[in-house]
């Protein structure tokens, strides 16, 4: 999509110039043209639009925990102009909150014309450590419905529901489509694990580095240990069907048969999420395999740990990939390989007919 985008541009540029050619070898002068209204760049576009509107409102989760969430809405979007719009469901990354991940959006809920919910999310035992806990998950998967309770004059298409999320926000966005396969119209997940066991057991080889060390972390992988121990009560030998319930291969098949438009973006040289190859590579393998016509792209590249999911980089193609922006931002950033096949009209479900 991004080549083909690039070679537009290109001709666009260079057929004036070669018209310019032709005409002053024929001896006759060039008569500069330009379109009425010329079509904005999208990096004139993203440098131009209005800052998103930012409102807190606060929601009850699963357990009667008070939490905050972050709502991103159009700038303008307002009681009196306030028609229906979609939702970008995005979880937070582990150890930080709803409100830094408000950061990686920019002001493309304006030039999108769409909302995103930034929820603080709680697990069983952790705030900033959810990890992927069932009601977790579940608050997620009610986020349009707080929405509009909180705010009765935001209007949300429930048609349009997608979830986008980083590191841990990868994993519980897929965990959300495998728990709640009829409630999204499109998913992307970028560096995240797909087995928490897998990540639990990669965590003792995390380092710390210097901005670790100054906060006196020590051995960070470690400290992730216990933390996961306590939130889920065990480690993989003693808590198996804890790790197995907060990891997205264990749905695989559901979000295959579904056919829900994934993206899941990942890097060869995370140094957050171990071993990439047998977490996200491995989560794309077995969703292609299990149903070789659903619509899975799968990006992979060389960047820092979700790096790729910011306004600045790769996000806006992301979006582009959801329809929540024009074909003009289908630009990479980050030189992804794309592999899989894109959204298609029809995607068939094993055991259907025709």
């Amino acid at each position: 999509m991004a080549t083909s985008s690039l070679l537009r541009t290109g001709l666009l540029r260079a057929c004036p110039f070669a018209a310019l050619l032709l005409s002053g070898a024929a001896g006759t002068p060039a008569q500069a043209t330009a379109p009425a209204h010329p079509e904005p760049t999208a990096a004139a576009t993203l440098a131009a639009a209005p800052a998103a509107t930012q409102i807190t409102i606060t929601y009850t989760t699963h357990d009667g925990h008070e939490r905050n969430a972050y709502l991103l809405l159009p700038h303008g979007y307002r009681p009196g102009q306030n028609p229906a719009i979609p939702l970008v469901i995005s979880p937070h990354g582990r150890a930080v909150d709803g409100l830094i991940n408000t950061r990686r959006w920019g002001n493309l809920p304006t030039i999108g014309n769409f909302a995103v919910i930034n929820p603080d999310g709680y697990g069983h035992r952790l705030p900033l450590h959810s990890w992927g806990y069932a009601g977790q998950i579940d608050d997620l998967a009610r986020m349009a419905e707080i929405v509009e309770s909180q705010l009765s004059w935001v209007h949300i298409d429930r048609a349009r529901l997608y979830a986008v999320g980083g590191s841990m926000g990868a994993q519980e966005t897929l965990l959300l489509a495998g728990r709640h396969p009829d409630l999204l119209a499109g998913a992307v997940a970028v560096d995240g694990p797909a087995d928490f066991a897998l990540q639990y057991t990669n965590f003792a080889q995390l380092k710390c580095d210097q901005a670790c060390l100054s906060r006196g972390w020590g051995q960070i992988g470690l400290g992730k240990q216990r933390l996961a121990r306590r939130e889920i009560g065990g480690t993989p030998s003693t808590a198996a069907a804890g790790f197995a319930e907060r990891s997205p291969i264990t749905y695989a098949r559901t979000i295959a048969t579904s056919c829900l438009p994934v993206q899941i973006w990942w890097s060869r040289t995370d140094k957050v999420v171990l071993d990439p190859a047998r977490q996200s590579g491995r989560m794309f393998t077995a969703l292609t395999a299990m149903n070789p016509q659903a619509p899975v792209d799968g990006l992979v590249g060389n960047w820092n740990h979700t790096d790729a999911m910011r306004h600045e980089t790769d996000l806006p193609k992301m979006l582009v990939g959801l329809g929540l922006l024009p074909a003009e931002f289908d630009v990479e950033h980050l030189s992804a390989t794309h592999t899989g096949i894109a959204a298609q009209e029809r995607c068939s479900r094993p055991g259907d007919r025709g």
